[in-house]
């Protein structure tokens, strides 16, 4: 039977800083499920696919397995991760820490630039039709909290929100695809967000935060345990 990569067309140009693109583009292909969950990745299917020797994407799936995206198992090779529902409770609660962080210290550190980077963003929510794709969502979704992970000024936790962005994304993934209300939702609940950040009130914007966060991962348990969804 044909694998994931038989119908993948990407062309990726070998740089001397070959991790700052193999990287990434096997992050997409996981996150955008052509990679889907379970897959067994074979080293020179993906070096064919992505134009490059094996050595690069060897050292990638290490990378990706830091991340909690890839299995690595001794004598077995490399698998995608089959994220499951004890995983999305601690994905979820590590998220709300981080977050509550991020909006607190927003607050006070809020830019102009950043506004517009949340305004932007909540103007193509406002326009999302009903037939939206669920890749737009999850972009979407990712940009307007990438931007409060930014504006909070805090290095350490940029760098851990980068580390488990991955793995949010893989969930909301799921979740827009299995419950397609996104376009009604999105930028009434995040507009919300972005004016309390922009108030300055700290006590509010983590009762915001958490309230958001709290009703995505309801949903999202909800849209996984449907009939039909074949998520555990």
């Amino acid at each position: 039977m044909p694998g994931p990569l038989d119908q993948l067309s990407l062309v990726t140009q070998p740089s001397p800083a070959l991790s700052a693109t193999v990287v990434p583009a096997i992050r997409q292909m996981i996150t955008a499920g052509v990679l889907p969950q379970g897959a067994h990745l074979r080293e020179a299917e993906l070096a064919t696919a992505l134009g490059m020797s094996r050595g690069p994407v060897r050292e990638a799936l290490v990378e990706l397995a830091r991340e909690g995206l890839v299995v690595l198992r001794r004598h077995r090779g490399a698998q995608v991760i089959t994220l499951t529902t004890e995983d999305a409770e601690e994905v979820y609660t590590l998220r709300l820490a981080l977050e509550r962080l991020a909006v607190e210290r927003a607050c006070s550190r809020l830019a102009d630039a950043d506004l517009a980077d949340l305004d932007a963003t909540l103007e193509r929510m406002r326009h999302l039709a009903g037939d939206y794709s669920p890749d737009l969502a999850v972009e979407l979704d990712l940009a307007f909290h990438d931007v409060l992970v930014r504006a909070a000024g805090h290095g350490r936790l940029e760098r851990s929100w980068q580390q488990v962005r991955s793995q949010i994304a893989m969930f909301l993934r799921d979740r827009h695809l299995a419950r397609r209300d996104f376009h009604e939702i999105a930028h009434p609940e995040h507009q919300a967000v972005r004016d309390i950040v922009a108030a300055g009130d700290t006590a509010a914007a983590a009762a915001a935060i958490e309230t958001h966060l709290m009703g995505a991962y309801e949903r999202l348990v909800e849209a996984r345990t449907e009939p039909g969804t074949g998520s555990a």
